[in-house]
């Protein structure tokens, strides 16, 4: 059976998300509406800007029902400002989150466009090093108590597990590793 992963296509690197699921052997849906989560295994929450993200999605309708079919286990992966829509607040201004991954992150916490970087992470779980790539990325400032911290970076989170919802940094879709991507589709497989 092929699983269907639907990547949330408001804004953002939605593309690349695609792509690397479907070299991964999946079958992707571009979600810009509530019935478009209908029928999906996997939910991922792209790279871009968080803030319009949040406004776009709450605009669309799309907020609640990402609440309720993440509160109800479906596999989800949050990249960069996908993981600071999910997380439960910011450090920074308030704005629209899903609010369903209980971690605090601090928006463009390495620092500016100019100030973004690659780096090799060991990453619990897998056999070799990720080459993550850092754009204006965040970090985690804070983790609640059901929050497994994946890897780090100078001693700040930035890939985390808490149960069905995986967050990362940096931009795993760039690269050409989709160790994410198979990730999300074998925990799609134990549902």
């Amino acid at each position: 059976m092929t699983v269907r992963v639907g990547v949330l296509a408001l804004q953002g690197d939605f593309r690349e998300h695609a792509a690397s699921f479907e070299r991964a052997g999946a079958e992707t849906v571009l979600v810009r509406t509530a019935g478009q989560l209908e029928g999906i295994d996997v939910l991922v929450i792209p790279g871009g800007e968080s803030t319009t993200i949040g406004k776009l999605a709450d605009r669309f309708g799309l907020l609640e029902p990402i609440r309720t079919v993440v509160a109800g286990g479906l596999p989800t992966l949050g990249t960069c400002a996908g993981m600071i829509f999910l997380a439960t607040g910011t450090t920074g201004p308030e704005q629209v989150q899903a609010g369903v991954l209980d971690v605090v992150v601090e928006r463009n916490a390495f620092g500016r466009q100019v100030d973004s970087f690659e780096a090799d992470l060991d990453v619990d779980g897998f056999d070799a090093p990720v080459h993550a790539v850092f754009i204006r990325a965040p970090w985690i400032a804070g983790v609640g108590p059901g929050v497994e911290v994946l890897a780090e970076v100078e001693g700040h989170p930035v890939v985390v597990r808490q149960g069905n919802v995986v967050a990362t940094s940096f931009h795993p879709e760039l690269t050409g590793d989709d160790r994410f991507s198979r990730l999300l589709l074998a925990m799609a497989g134990e549902r």
